[in-house]
């Protein structure tokens, strides 16, 4: 993984545009081939990111130097460096992952062996869809062939709503996938995560 702390402008330049104005920020550039850029806030969310595969260019012709990602869509974060205050990088090695509860382990290989339980028609494309941010629990097709992303929980709270929300909001930005919708499930999901994931 290798960390960069810069004064740079970030603009997103894909489906739709983004700009972030010169702030000092934290760049991550993973072994998978991710990017993501970070504030001093929004607790672990990133201002924004790139999904692999995506490759890294680096454009010297102006005032500045403009890292350029861009993944296979096309899409591209244009990061301006105004000047680097620390660049390192470190192998962190192959990480054992997160070792699901024994009842969510359950639940999850129950309802992909009974896909239908979600609705008539669904199949199953894949059990811990991997993707930058970690591995969606199910993801299936519906009676209409769309995507549906499905996380299971043995106790239904808001952050298991919030790590649907986020796995939903990068696999949107898949072309291939696109759109894809949500589905949470648990044994008992509580009244403030139920409310927030209708809203959802």
């Amino acid at each position: 993984m290798r960390l960069v702390i810069a004064q740079c402008t970030v603009d997103y330049i894909g489906r739709l545009t983004a700009h972030l104005p010169s702030a000092r920020r934290l760049l991550l550039f993973k072994a998978d081939g991710s990017v993501s850029v970070h504030a001093d806030d929004r607790a672990y969310k990133p201002l924004n990111w790139m999904s692999p595969p995506c490759w890294l260019t680096e454009e010297s012709g102006g005032q500045a130097p403009v890292w350029v990602v861009e993944n296979k869509a096309g899409e591209q974060l244009r990061i301006t460096i105004e000047g680097i205050e620390h660049d390192s990088s470190h192998e962190l090695g192959v990480d054992p992952g997160l070792v699901k509860d024994g009842v969510e382990a359950h639940l999850q290989a129950l309802l992909a062996e009974h896909i239908q339980l979600l609705g008539e028609g669904y199949t199953l494309v894949r059990r811990e869809y991997m993707t930058a941010i970690g591995p969606v629990d199910l993801l299936c097709r519906d009676e209409r062939g769309g995507s549906v992303a499905v996380e299971i929980k043995r106790r239904g709270e808001i952050d298991g709503v919030e790590q649907l929300t986020r796995y939903l909001e990068l696999l949107n930005r898949d072309s291939v996938l696109a759109p894809v919708k949500g589905v949470f499930a648990a044994q008992q999901i509580k009244p403030q995560a139920r409310h927030n994931a209708r809203d959802g």
